[in-house]
């Protein structure tokens, strides 16, 4: 009887190790990819470097242009209907809205346009533009990672800081200080 259980721990033992070998060969990258990859993806979003550029349209129908927005400091907010940190920080943004003069522009990228975008910001009275993400591509061109996380882009087009969680309104301020 105990030869019989050692053998079935045994041949667990076995199984187990082959599925986990058989995981990690398909996981693998190669060595050169992967580090492609992230030269790539440091100097796409990394702090002093131009703003990947997007167009989106707004929950009017109107469409944003980023590239279009040189000459102006750019506050990039990412954010979700669901999300309650996102649900947070909205009307802080509301306010920092309404004290900022014409040189700062908010945008805040949604990435569930398939819920109700439309009656959360009613509901909020948010009067900032709300650009629909419907396809995705901003979210992963900015490879977002966590929800809220907003850029600020200076009047150049150049990312100056990136802010992961939910702002108080003395950080919008602070940090909109910043940008040329």
């Amino acid at each position: 009887m105990i030869k019989k259980v050692i053998a079935a721990v045994l041949l667990i033992t076995l199984l187990t190790v082959a599925i986990v070998q058989a995981m990690d060969k398909r996981t693998e990258k190669p060595e050169t990819e992967t580090a492609s990859q992230t030269a790539s993806t440091k100097e796409t979003l990394g702090i002093g470097i131009k703003a990947p550029d997007f167009e989106l349209k707004t929950l009017t129908g109107e469409t944003v242009k980023l590239s279009n927005l040189k000459g102006k400091k750019v506050m990039l907010n990412f954010w979700a209907t669901w999300c309650g940190p996102c649900k947070a920080e909205m009307p802080e943004m509301e306010q920092f809205s309404k004290q900022i003069g014409d040189d700062i522009v908010i945008l805040a990228v949604n990435i569930d346009p398939q819920l109700d975008v439309k009656g959360f910001v009613d509901e909020n009275k948010i009067t900032f533009p709300i650009l629909l993400d419907t396809d995705d591509k901003v979210n992963e061109t900015y490879q977002i990672m966590a929800i809220p996380t907003t850029y600020f882009i200076d009047s150049k087009g150049i990312i100056q800081n990136k802010y992961p969680g939910t702002m108080k309104l003395n950080i919008m301020e602070e940090y909109t200080k910043k940008l040329n």
